[in-house]
């Protein structure tokens, strides 16, 4: 994880491209159901590149498929992509609205081969202000530096950030 040239945060798929729209988020939502993804939303005021466990917004969207097609046997065939994304894009939008100046991503889990193991990771909602990171230096013996990456976030407790 860094910040490019713009000060945004870089964390996960599509980080250097523009923001994406719903209609977009959509698109990956339906592209993960058809692969059989479950769903969920997370978000957080400190994206530390360590802090990989963020607060999850409502339950994991286990439950979601996307419909088979006509006359398939369910133990032989995938879902078809193009389902409604309508109820990741609820619980999404409900997040914005609760949390609006909070990091929201979206995390798709694939449990296709019993173990369940992140196959999309993206941020979708953003701050107005990213403060971004600082490098605290601590000497160690012997002439040694030790480095640390310091989320400027973090300079004022949960709950009185920006």
């Amino acid at each position: 994880m860094m910040t490019n040239p713009t000060g945004r945060l870089t964390q996960g798929q599509f980080s250097f491209l523009p923001e994406l729209t719903d209609a977009e988020i959509a698109l990956q939502v339906d592209y993960g159901l058809g692969k059989g993804y479950a769903w969920s939303v997370e978000y957080s005021d400190d994206p530390h590149p360590r802090n990989t466990y963020w607060e999850m917004y409502g339950m994991p969207m286990f439950d979601i498929r996307v419909p088979l097609p006509e006359g398939a046997d369910p133990a032989r065939e995938r879902p078809v992509a193009g389902s409604d994304a309508a109820v990741v894009l609820a619980a999404l939008n409900e997040c914005r609205r609760t949390f609006p100046n909070h990091y929201i991503r979206l995390m798709a889990f694939d449990s296709t081969r019993g173990v369940e193991s992140i196959a999309m990771s993206f941020i979708v909602n953003r701050p107005a202000r990213e403060p971004g990171f600082g490098l605290a230096r601590q000497e160690a013996a012997g002439r040694t530096m030790r480095y640390t990456v310091v989320s400027y976030a973090t300079a004022r407790p949960e709950g009185e950030r920006d």
